[in-house]
């Protein structure tokens, strides 16, 4: 491709499926690490509703290969091909659809309106730095400087948004669940959570959990369980599952009371685990247990972003 020239038939075309910001990121650091000219487009303002959160993200190329979403799959194409014209004139550019913009045959199906920016990336140092943090579970935020053309990164977690004159991509630690138990529950569930791309460990408790790890006790011993159980209630895991019936909950609260736990500590269990129930085969307690893993998860970030 000639500088500054678009070739009139662009073969744009989603080279894999994703809305993770991560596979994103790295897909970008890697077309970048290989000398291929890429481009990173972000979600920075949502006017009325919008299928994605601000701050959703596409990568693309300059042959048009493109992955990620910025809204329900309506509009990927036309911001790939503005994408493309970024990168052959070497020029960040802002990008208005849906509801004021001037292209008025892009209406997306919510009724509302999204603005992106459209950032050349002309190196892969600031998102090494951003899989780095992310290798290593810390929390970061990329920073996107309008006028400067510039990324930064940061280990100081921002909320996603505008800060004055830069737009900030929150990068919390990604979930992680941590299974402790043998047995058919926790090999369906470790399955389960591995097909959604999850990051699941099983029969160790990790020294560094963090806010953004769930942990699941499968075992039906519960002096087996009681050990690990107090480890994990002084530790900062977002979510903590205990499998039993209410009557056997109601035995392992007694022991965490004599152990000198309070009831706040213990009114941080689940138990007994799992979003609906009661259950009695593998499967249904592993959508159970997924499911409230992901509400607690998403009211989590819902904190977050209104702290």
């Amino acid at each position: 491709m000639d500088d500054g020239i678009v070739p009139d038939k662009v073969d744009v075309h989603r080279l894999f499926h994703t809305d993770q910001t991560i596979d994103v990121l790295r897909f970008a650091h890697e077309t970048v690490q290989q000398g291929k000219p890429c481009a990173l487009v972000m979600l920075t303002e949502i006017i009325g509703g919008s299928s994605r959160a601000a701050g959703a993200m596409m990568a693309v190329t300059a042959t048009g290969g493109f992955c990620g979403m910025v809204s329900g799959g309506c509009v990927e194409g036309v911001v790939a091909r503005e994408a493309v014209q970024a990168l052959a004139e070497q020029q960040d550019r802002i990008l208005r659809l849906g509801k004021g913009s001037s292209y008025f045959d892009v209406v997306l199906p919510c009724g509302g309106g999204i603005v992106l920016a459209i950032h050349v990336l002309r190196d892969a140092q600031v998102l090494e730095e951003v899989l780095g943090y992310h290798a290593r579970r810390q929390a970061a935020a990329l920073f996107y400087h309008p006028q400067s053309q510039t990324l930064a990164c940061s280990e100081i977690s921002h909320s996603t948004g505008w800060h004055e004159d830069r737009f900030a991509v929150a990068l919390p630690p990604a979930l992680r669940l941590v299974l402790l138990g043998q047995g058919l529950e926790s090999e369906v569930l470790y399955q389960a959570a591995t097909a959604l791309n999850i990051e699941a460990v099983r029969d160790v408790l990790p020294a560094d959990i963090d806010e953004a790890t769930a942990v699941v006790f499968l075992q039906h011993d519960l002096d087996k369980e009681l050990p690990l159980l107090k480890q994990t209630l002084n530790s900062r895991a977002f979510y903590i599952g205990c499998l039993g019936s209410r009557r056997t909950h109601a035995v392992r609260r007694e022991q965490l009371l004599k152990e000198g736990f309070s009831e706040e500590q213990i009114a941080r269990l689940s138990a007994p685990v799992g979003l609906f129930g009661p259950v009695r085969d593998a499967r249904s307690l592993a959508v159970s247990v997924l499911a409230e893993i992901m509400v607690r998860k998403t009211e989590q970030a819902k904190d977050a972003r209104h702290g």
